[in-house]
């Protein structure tokens, strides 16, 4: 599609197949500028303006897996590993509230050190000092271990599955499995749990088909939130060398059209309005404004990181991870600076599922 094409986009709903997916991802000119107005006009009229605060605590980089894009796998013998200590969690998620974030996400790698009964002793614990909303990003796990950490007071649970292709998954998961990781979603919403998921954009030996049947898969998990960014390639990794040459290689991208990304986050709007979808920080590692575009196409969660800063340079699952250089309350002046310069505004509520 292109300016001189018109497409009904009242008409792009979740039910939208792969040639319409496919002609707004291709979209060019005025159609672009359209694409993002509806999107954002959808977000306004079913999600509201708030833009809720996520904060993100890094609480360990050691990880079991060896996936071939991040920075954090297993064989990386150049990363220096770390864990928080449970107690230093909970202050840390006290002073994320503090500082006006409503949930707090506690991601790491797949750390087996931290077993179904620490992660229940952390979690009751923030709830018992927080009113906050608990989010675990921490890997792949049992469903009789998902099924405690609801009892312990577990809101909601982060597990991408990074692309619906599963020969592209096979590839860059060497010790992982694309029906298992589908099976643990599964179980993560039989356990009570809000869902969240998504995918990545550009992995190499990816097309733009497989962008279509991310969009598709992902809207087909009826997820509480949905997540998307680019890839981009890490020099620690089996991928980097697999990084196309010139301007594209900074993201790994298979597309030289960076709008790419941010048509992706505003066909999702379109397709899941309700769900909560967060600008990531890979965004502003694309381009420094990335995050503040992506609230403007169909976003309305932001995820700032209050890892302590001895911690978070050492947690760098891609290259030009943004922020690594400031502490978390120079961050959280930051996002509130740039939802203010946007129009919107901070999120008063826990942010829980629309669905």
């Amino acid at each position: 599609m292109n300016d001189g094409e018109r497409l009904d986009l009242t008409a792009i709903t979740r039910d939208a197949g792969r040639a319409d997916v496919r002609r707004l991802l291709l979209c060019t000119g005025d159609a672009v500028h359209a694409l993002y107005r509806a999107a954002d006009r959808v977000r306004h009229e079913n999600v509201g303006d708030e833009v809720f605060l996520r904060g993100i605590i890094e609480f360990s980089n050691y990880c079991r897996r060896s996936c071939d894009y991040c920075g954090i796998r297993l064989p990386n013998r150049d990363v220096k590993r770390y864990r928080m200590a449970p107690e230093e969690i909970v202050a840390v998620a006290a002073e994320a509230e503090r500082l006006g974030n409503t949930t707090v996400v506690l991601q790491s790698g797949e750390d087996p050190w931290f077993t179904c009964e620490r992660m229940c002793d952390v979690i009751r614990a923030i709830k018992a000092r927080t009113g906050m909303a608990v989010t675990l990003s921490i890997g792949e796990r049992p469903a009789d271990e998902l099924r405690c950490f609801r009892e312990a007071g577990c809101d909601r649970y982060l597990l991408r599955f990074e692309t619906s292709d599963r020969e592209l998954f096979r590839q860059v998961h060497p010790d992982d499995d694309f029906d298992g990781r589908v099976r643990c979603l599964h179980d993560i919403r039989a356990a009570g749990i809000q869902l969240g998921s998504g995918f990545m954009i550009g992995l190499p030996g990816g097309t733009l088909d497989t962008v279509v049947e991310d969009i598709l898969f992902a809207t087909g998990l009826d997820l509480d939130m949905i997540g998307c960014g680019p890839y981009l390639a890490h020099p620690g990794t089996p991928l980097s060398a697999r990084a196309p040459e010139g301007a594209a290689s900074r993201s790994g991208a298979v597309f030289e059209d960076r709008e790419i990304y941010f048509k992706a986050i505003a066909i999702l709007r379109l397709l899941n309005p309700r769900a909560h979808i967060p600008a990531t920080t890979a965004f502003d590692a694309l381009q420094a404004d990335g995050r503040d575009l992506v609230l403007q196409r169909g976003a309305n969660v932001f995820m700032p990181n209050v890892t302590p800063q001895a911690y978070r340079v050492h947690y760098q699952l891609y290259p030009n991870k943004p922020c690594v250089d400031e502490d978390s309350g120079q961050c959280s002046l930051c996002v509130r600076g740039r939802v203010a310069r946007i129009g919107r505004r901070i999120g008063a509520g826990r942010g829980d599922s629309l669905r």
